[in-house]
């Protein structure tokens, strides 16, 4: 069984096609579970899972993937037929090719997706189909029939429960099981043929409103089906996946929907103004023309698209750093087609992963110089100075991005990691200062867990306790986090407002802790011995 096999089969509505010539699979677009409950307890255990998966390793806490993959995906959200509804949006770490839909509007990616996707259009089209599942209530229909299981926590449950003990994280796994969330649940939860028909309408619709090209989902589903073509016959598909293929009518039916879609664009030119045509077709206020959204192939005369930069941030994130460098390697200088500058932030990336900084810096520096404005490349060329005791050179970098971007989390986080590798408390104090007005609307605890480092450095012991406690709330640990800030407050001569901030704290972690003991009692210890 796979790392996330269990957990996706009872979360999943996405894609699952394993990577790799010795397993290969038909992407399914279903499969997916949600309780009929209201919009804040489906949220609170849309987070709940979150947490989980972010205990056993499973989530791609980076600020600027986290950055990316949420502006794509709050781009659709608010073309789509729901945009008031919840979302959330992260990376999986996993590189099947997969993405799933959680209850509360939780939208997972899986970085197998993103790095085989050609362009932004591929990745929009299968995110819009999985909004498309929560607007269209697909979650609680496909979970009706099963409404009177267990609650949809012990489904959380069981799905860590499965990950931990197959994918070798077996104390995290056996962690879950002593606290009595066992196994509970005996079947998947399937979308029918109607809602997956449903949801590639309404995403491709989704597309066409946000400004992306309404055939990139067809395309996507075309390429998927020819690779499954080369290298495997149908009978090796699995009997779960055969139950959503993609096959060739609807790969047709949704072709036939993106001509619909673009023959109305045209008529729409005929008959409106460019500037109301515009609005129409891309409703969201910083998109002001359509065609401005999908940025020109990734090549040194064009330069690098974001989406190129951040498909290979992902490739290497997700991978082995130094096996990547010689992928990199190799492929530069033996492929004319492979020598893009995002290929060669990507080599950079690897080779800072292996601890090769000036071999980093001499693929990043013509990048830096080309291409003073590109956020990713300067942060990277930022990094690296940092690394070489060049902070006086790396803090123009910083200082010139933050200055231009005061609020841009992934900004933020990258330049205090570079802080903190000096020396002393006055640089600590200056990352604890970049990171802290940034807490208050962030739930990634790499921030919390970087400003607990920068407020320990500089003599801060409270605030530091608390960032970390919060850290640990949000990796899915809120006994720990309770237990951390109840130390805090044994601290001999804490001061009036530091015990009160800590008690604050307690007091919006008992009732997270409350219901988790209260799910402890319910399903017992034996739960997991099935």
């Amino acid at each position: 069984m796979r790392l996330r096999a269990l957990f996706t089969a009872l979360f999943a509505a996405g894609l699952t096609f394993a990577v790799g010539a010795q397993d290969t699979r038909l992407p399914d677009l279903g499969s997916s579970a949600d309780a009929l409950l209201s919009p804040a307890e489906a949220k609170a255990y849309g987070a709940a899972m979150l947490h989980q998966m972010r205990a056993l390793h499973m989530v791609m806490d980076d600020p600027q993937i986290d950055e990316y993959i949420n502006s794509v995906g709050f781009r659709l959200a608010a073309a789509s037929d729901d945009p008031k509804h919840h979302f959330t949006f992260f990376v999986d770490s996993d590189q099947d090719i997969n993405a799933f839909a959680a209850p509360g509007g939780y939208i997972g990616v899986n970085a197998g997706l993103i790095v085989i996707a050609r362009d932004e259009s591929e990745l929009a089209a299968v995110m819009a189909h999985e909004i498309g599942h929560i607007t269209q209530h697909h979650l609680e229909r496909a979970f009706e029939a099963s409404k009177k299981d267990a609650p949809l926590m012990a489904l959380v449950a069981l799905g860590a429960i499965a990950a931990g003990a197959a994918g070798g994280h077996g104390d995290a796994g056996a962690a879950v099981m002593m606290g009595g969330q066992g196994l509970i649940a005996q079947r998947q939860i399937n979308f029918t043929r109607k809602d997956e028909t449903e949801a590639d309408r309404v995403g491709i619709h989704t597309l066409a409103r946000a400004g992306y090209h309404p055939e990139a989902m067809a395309d996507f589903f075309q390429r998927m089906e020819s690779v499954l073509s080369a290298n495997g016959s149908d009978t090796d598909v699995p009997e779960l996946l055969q139950t959503h293929p993609v096959t060739e009518h609807r790969i047709a039916d949704a072709k036939a929907q993106a001509h619909v879609i673009e023959q109305q664009e045209k008529r729409d030119r005929l008959s409106l103004s460019q500037s109301d045509w515009s609005h129409t077709t891309a409703p969201i206020p910083f998109v002001k023309n359509s065609n401005d959204l999908i940025g020109p192939p990734d090549d040194a005369s064009h330069g690098p698209t974001l989406f190129h930069l951040m498909r290979e941030r992902v490739r290497v994130l997700s991978g082995d750093a130094t096996q990547l460098t010689g992928y990199y390697a190799r492929n530069l200088a033996g492929s004319h087609g492979f020598d893009t500058p995002s290929n060669h932030y990507g080599y950079a990336l690897a080779l800072m992963g292996a601890g090769r900084f000036q071999a980093a810096r001499q693929q990043l520096a013509p990048l830096a110089k080309a291409w003073p404005d590109s956020v990713p490349i300067q942060l990277a060329m930022g990094t690296v100075l940092a690394h070489q005791h060049q902070m006086d050179q790396a803090d123009v970098i910083f200082a010139r991005l933050h200055a231009n971007a005061p609020n841009d989390h992934a900004i933020a986080a990258e330049y205090a990691e570079a802080l903190l590798l000096q020396p002393g408390k006055a640089s600590a104090r200056k990352a604890a200062n970049l990171l802290k007005p940034l807490l208050d609307d962030s739930e990634d605890p790499s921030l919390y867990q970087t400003y607990g480092r920068a407020t320990d450095r500089a003599g801060q012991p409270v605030e530091s306790g608390i960032a970390f406690a919060d850290a640990a709330y949000l990796t899915g640990r809120p006994v720990d986090a309770m237990e951390q800030l109840r130390r805090l407050l044994d601290r001999p001569h804490l001061g009036y407002y530091d015990r009160a901030k800590v008690q604050a704290r307690i007091d919006d972690l008992t009732p997270l802790v409350l219901r988790e003991e209260k799910e402890r009692r319910e399903h017992g210890a034996d739960d997991g011995t099935d």
